[in-house]
């Protein structure tokens, strides 16, 4: 590989990585900027997927604060991607075999999900994309950042991945080298747990002086249910069962557009027994007496998984490096008890966008903007994150019933004083740390699905229309293979068997014993094993380009 040709290069303004909301809205915002100064700039945003919006999944229920700030006439575009409002608000907390439907009135007022909306952020992403190339952005799909490229301790740009490298790691008859992309600033928009991302942060220690990060995996299913069992903007969010009072979690359920229902489970990755199944949690929840009446001779057409960035206020690591920044779900702006984020990554591209084009304004290149890490906090982001810091750690400690009752009060005070009785928690432990060994735990069973209602995982990961090139190197990279087996499998019980959403993962027997067999073609890239993985000896990288899921209205 030492021989292979110079990769080409290309010089930006601003080089954007990930074309969710918050990269294209900074993208969106520096070319508005540039049109109100009668200046030009050059704002190229590459994304992994094979096209915008490809990879994005969330449940959705939109606060349009976002949007309203970026595209003020966004509600008058007759090609607009949300038009269904919240008509219904419920909050539930489920038993076994029933539950109870809590008073809106005793919900703290920010938890109202009135004047908010309903739909796909997937399609939010597809129509971002299509206003910001009507304002001179430059967007390549299919072109995963694989590199982040630092000279002299400052980020020049990126450079994509090498395709067309066969799995042996030897170029093939299709070989292409990548391309470097070099700008003045470089941002990083990647989502929950991104490669780049990750490797920023640990070399210009973003996260010193802060909590450490968590994590939580959601897992949603798109349905096509009766017309009878259709109520248009109806969103209802539940806690309890199927989770046991010491795994954080909970459900959605959002009716939107035509019959169409987003149906979704959450559980947080500070879990203790290995055998517990996301997954699985996530099929039995539809079997409750209180949802199940919903899917009655509906169709399940959609599927997909993703990582989410839990820890909140605490937990944001500096935004700001030599050369860079970190905007949206890469920098973790995700309200956990709201369960919303893409409003806070859409005001995050602004706000970094805003510092950015001053400093390019200034003749500065590849600096620090401080500017943008200490604007933040007083900021509508920072206002909404902190009202609910405590949240997360109120339920982590105190278990579910007990913490949403305290999480619930937190808000209260927090909302009608500003002032919290809990100061700013401490989240614990990560959630690596967190599994018992097997011999500590009860095993949990789950019942064989019945594919009407319950489905498995291969069944479903059809749905999400993942494809990766087979030959190709492997995305998910196991640093010791013999840890592995001793620690993952011989102290844990195999866990990634079961954090995993879509198959990836087996031990199979063999002649020689246990064999890790990965299935890296099912990946559908929520990140879960680059975070639960219990001695971290699993690294997720972008597979060659256009690999993944291909996500339709999630």
């Amino acid at each position: 590989m030492s021989d292979l040709p110079a990769r080409e290069s290309m010089e930006f303004d601003v080089v954007v990585v990930g074309a969710g909301p918050a990269g294209l809205a900074t993208a969106i915002r520096l070319k508005q900027q540039a049109l109100e100064q009668g200046t030009d700039i050059s704002v190229v945003v590459v994304e992994k997927g094979s096209e915008v919006g490809a990879h994005i999944l969330s449940g959705a229920v939109i606060d349009p604060i976002g949007l309203d700030a970026l595209l003020p006439e966004w509600r008058s575009d007759p090609d607009r991607p949300l038009k269904t409002q919240v008509t219904t608000d419920e909050f539930m907390y489920l038993g076994h075999a029933g539950g109870v439907t809590l008073p809106n009135l005793f919900m703290p007022k920010l938890m109202n999900n009135h004047g908010n909306f309903v739909g796909s952020l997937g399609n939010v992403a597809r129509w971002l994309g299509r206003k910001a190339e009507e304002l001179g952005v430059e967007i390549y799909p299919g072109f995963p950042a694989s590199e982040v490229l630092v000279e002299d301790g400052k980020v020049m740009g990126v450079a994509t991945g090498d395709m067309g490298i066969s799995r042996n790691g030897e170029p093939n008859a299709n070989f292409t080298r990548g391309m470097e992309l070099r700008a003045k600033y470089t941002i990083f928009g990647e989502g929950a747990r991104g490669s780049l991302t990750k490797q920023m942060v640990e070399r210009f220690g973003l996260n010193q002086g802060r909590d450490h990060q968590k994590y939580g995996i959601g897992i949603k299913e798109l349905w096509q249910v009766q017309p009878d069992k259709f109520r248009p903007g109806l969103v209802r969010h539940s806690m309890g069962w199927p989770l046991p009072n010491n795994a954080g979690g909970g459900s959605w359920l959002y009716h939107f557009d035509d019959n169409l229902v987003s149906v979704g489970f959450v559980v947080h990755l500070n879990y203790k027994n290995p055998t517990l199944s996301p997954f699985e949690e996530f099929q039995r929840f539809k079997t409750h007496p209180m949802v199940r009446d919903v899917f009655e001779g509906g169709k399940r057409i959609g599927y997909g998984a993703r990582a989410i960035m839990e820890g909140g206020w605490q937990s944001v690591p500096r935004l700001s490096f030599p050369g860079g920044c970190l905007v949206g779900d890469s920098a973790g702006f995700v309200n956990v008890p709201r369960i919303k984020g893409s409003h806070n990554a859409i005001l995050s591209g602004m706000l970094c966008a805003d510092h950015v084009f001053a400093a390019l304004q200034a003749g500065r290149a590849h600096d620090e903007v401080a500017a943008y890490e200490e604007s933040w906090r007083a900021s509508p982001i920072g206002y909404d994150l902190k009202r609910v810091r405590n949240v997360k750690p109120l339920w982590s400690k105190y278990g579910t019933a007990a913490g949403v009752a305290l999480g619930g009060l937190d808000m209260w005070l927090t909302e009608l004083f500003g002032w919290s009785p809990f100061g700013t928690m401490k989240h614990g432990k990560p959630d690596h740390e967190c599994l018992l060994p097997l011999d500590q735990v009860q095993p949990i069973k789950y019942d064989r699905p019945d594919g009407v209602l319950t489905f498995d995982k291969l069944s479903s990961v059809f749905l999400s229309n993942t494809n990766h090139e087979e030959d190709q190197p492997p995305h998910l990279k196991v640093k010791d293979m013999g840890l592995q087996k001793a620690s993952e499998l011989g102290v844990y019980g195999g866990p990634s068997q079961r954090y995993c959403p879509a198959g990836v993962y087996e031990w199979v027997e063999g002649e020689g014993g246990p064999r890790y067999q990965i299935n890296a073609q099912n990946c559908v890239h929520c990140k879960t094993c680059d975070i639960k993985d219990p001695n971290q000896n699993i690294t997720w990288v972008t597979p060659e380009g256009g690999g993944g899921p291909n996500y339709v209205n999630m």
